[in-house]
């Protein structure tokens, strides 16, 4: 049954950070927002009261007019529609004068105010008289009454007419403070907005930097070790996130690398006493893993796959950082752990899958990769870092130059009691002689080429032949340049695996 990966917990990751600084300076910013705009709501509801007041005075000075050409109809016309409108207009017109001011103030608005529903009860209590009489058929009294009438509707016209332009006048001033609160609260909304941004801008650009600064420590201890350098100190894991992750497996890796190197030291201070056959066997095996573990180690692949992590980083991605330095830190801790000779066969893809999706992270996604695996054999035993260094090989000299149109295809397929492992590309092809002079490890290495994989693939092909006791289990066929590669390994399949 396949086991689950082990995977390393994370108690502050990168993603909680940044979005508990991005949800405290939205939440900032929208207080600010909300305030200010809360502010501007009152202003703006204080300018519609400043013209209310005016409006209140048009609308007195319309129903008093409304009043007066009820009663002059009702006495040209006497008709019960007229009459009618009159009580209507009348009750309307004692609402409206009830509104303003009966107490004597200190304010001259207040105080015409006053005059003005005195003189409008005065008025009404007239309008009535001239109704009643000439409901009455009194002539006389109806036409004196509605003299009196008469002029006291020109007196209140012309006290609502100063009220109004006095009201004007003090809404005139008003509303010009109004106004300058205004403009006051907007200037002051966009001081303060721009502050909260640039606020914010400097919280997310320092939490980042605190970020990137383990990583790239991380980035340059890696680079001495590359150059040869296996003395660098430990690096401290600053923060328990995804870089500390990937700190600690390289802590781990470097220390591994360390052990590893002395023990085969003495290991092979050892050997050098046995019988000539032997010392020539053990000093290839110990020369196999010795490149074994130089490709597993592989510090430039390490130096160049932090400094994709960080470049996307610093973009801002966290979830696809954190999502890439997971892969890498399950890629090198396999590399670190797997040091016994053989693993599962799921193992071995699952490092296939990590390295394409960090070579795809670092060229922009350019590698098509294409895997057919049959079901039911993941649980397989084979030799450990036997498909990597293939994929590898395809990768650096087949679809190097061409990863636009390139592709790597990788096939697994059980027949009988053998399983077929092929690796194939579309790329540069080999001629007959390089075949030869990477199948009998005699090909070229400079240190430019820092992914060379002619050594590597001498390994497997050693490592394969150590482990089966068989030789001719390794092929690799090519039309010739610019034509394409194909890998072929045939692998002997126990009947414990099958069933």
């Amino acid at each position: 049954m396949r086991q689950g990966k082990e995977i390393s917990s994370v108690k502050n990751s990168i993603q909680t950070r940044l979005s508990g600084v991005m949800l405290l300076v939205l939440v900032f910013a929208l207080g600010i927002n909300v305030f200010i705009f809360k502010q501007i709501h009152t202003a703006v509801t204080r300018i519609d009261a400043v013209f209310s007041s005016n409006m209140a005075v048009n609308e007195l000075s319309e129903s008093l007019e409304q009043v007066e050409s009820t009663v002059y109809e009702y006495l040209n016309t006497k008709s019960t529609q007229a009459l009618e409108n009159y009580y209507r207009y009348e009750q309307n017109y004692k609402n409206l004068i009830e509104e303003l001011n009966d107490r004597n103030l200190d304010n001259e608005v207040k105080m015409l105010e006053k005059n003005i529903r005195r003189m409008s009860e005065s008025y009404l209590e007239q309008t009535n008289e001239t109704v009643q009489a000439k409901r009455g058929r009194n002539v006389e009294k109806y036409k004196t009454s509605y003299e009196d009438e008469n002029e006291l509707y020109e007196y209140i016209n012309v006290y609502i007419y100063k009220l109004n332009n006095l009201r004007f006048k003090t809404n005139s001033a008003n509303y010009q403070l109004l106004l300058s609160a205004m403009n006051v609260l907007y200037k002051l909304c966009i001081f303060v907005m721009l502050v909260v941004y640039a606020l914010g801008l400097a919280v997310t650009t320092l939490l980042v930097r605190n970020m990137i600064r383990p990583l790239t420590a991380l980035s340059n201890t890696a680079h001495e070790v590359a150059k040869g350098n296996l003395n660098v100190p430990q690096l401290p894991v600053v923060v328990e996130d995804e870089v500390g992750v990937v700190t600690r497996s390289f802590n781990q890796m470097l220390e591994s690398i360390r052990q590893n190197i002395e023990q085969l030291k003495e290991s092979m201070e050892r050997q050098a006493q046995m019988k000539e056959r032997e010392l020539l066997m053990e000093t290839h095996l110990k020369e196999a893993q010795l490149k074994y573990l130089q490709a597993q180690i592989n510090p430039h692949f390490l130096f160049n796959s932090l400094n994709a992590g960080a470049q996307l980083a610093m973009m801002g991605d966290a979830d696809n950082t954190g999502i890439f330095l997971e892969k890498m830190a399950d890629f090198f801790r396999y590399n670190v752990r797997k040091m016994e000779e053989d693993a599962m066969l799921w193992e071995e893809i699952g490092a296939v899958d990590n390295y394409i999706y960090i070579l795809n992270v670092r060229f922009a996604g350019d590698i098509t990769y294409i895997k057919e695996v049959d079901e039911g054999i993941d649980n397989i035993r084979i030799p450990s870092m036997i498909l990597q260094p293939l994929v590898e090989n395809a990768v650096q000299h087949g679809i190097h130059d061409c990863m636009e149109t390139g592709w790597i295809r990788m096939e697994i397929h059980r027949n009988g009691e053998m399983l077929d492992v092929t690796v194939s590309d579309n790329g540069a092809g080999m001629t007959e002689e390089m075949i030869a002079r990477v199948m009998a490890g005699r090909a070229d290495q400079n240190e430019e080429d820092r992914f060379s994989t002619g050594i590597a693939v001498r390994n497997v092909i050693d490592r394969l032949q150590l482990y089966y006791k068989e030789e001719n289990l390794f092929t690799i066929e090519s039309d010739g340049p610019g034509k394409g590669t194909r890998v072929h390994i045939i692998l002997p399949v126990y009947k414990d695996e099958l069933e």
